[in-house]
């Protein structure tokens, strides 16, 4: 790992400290900057903004999700809930904060964290198809991209909002999202 990297790491590790404490708004990117000892030039040279750390922190989740082996026995079902829970999980100890950066992205105005928004979506749904290594192409893989997209939003709105220590809300909701769409998402 590179000290740019290591660096990268612990500004992230540190804004996700302070708005554990402070919420997401709570600090401002040169009281981060004060924390890590770095002017705002150095801060800026990892993090150009608040919304670079929120995607630093999906990033990570992605992360945890591709560092599943698929077990290629089980149905495709249960190896996309596999990688879909790890990437909640990965979240989980900060479901609140999630929330924050999610709430600023939406405000009325922020349409081009709306349009990056996007992107991000599109590259963690196509992240949960290769951990769980789907094969279908075509218009088959169109329609499974379109529904795995609707789960995937319906699922963080639960998980978002899901209270338990154990995600069981979203699990339940999840399992029922996928049983239902497998006909579409089928190897």
């Amino acid at each position: 790992m590179t000290h740019q990297s290591t660096e990268r790491d612990a500004i992230l590790d540190t804004a996700l400290h302070l708005a554990l404490h402070r919420g997401w708004h709570g600090f401002s990117l040169r009281e981060l900057a004060e924390a890590r000892e770095l002017s705002l030039a150095v801060l800026s040279q990892h993090f150009r903004s608040r919304d670079d750390l929120a995607e630093a922190l999906f990033d990570r989740a992605d992360q945890a999700l591709l560092s599943l082996l698929p077990d290629e026995q089980l149905p495709l079902n249960e190896r996309l809930f596999s990688a879909m829970m790890a990437w909640f999980d990965y979240l989980s100890p900060y479901r609140n904060i999630v929330k924050e950066m999610l709430g600023y992205k939406l405000e009325p105005g922020h349409f081009h964290l709306q349009a990056h928004g996007l992107t991000r979506i599109s590259r963690t749904v196509q992240w949960l198809l290769e951990s769980a290594d789907w094969q279908a192409a075509g218009w088959r893989r169109s329609a499974g991209e379109v529904a795995l997209t609707g789960i995937y939003l319906t699922t963080m709105m639960s998980f978002v909002n899901d209270t338990g220590d154990e995600l069981n809300t979203t699990q339940t909701l999840l399992h029922g999202l996928l049983s239902r769409s497998s006909r579409l998402l089928q190897d």
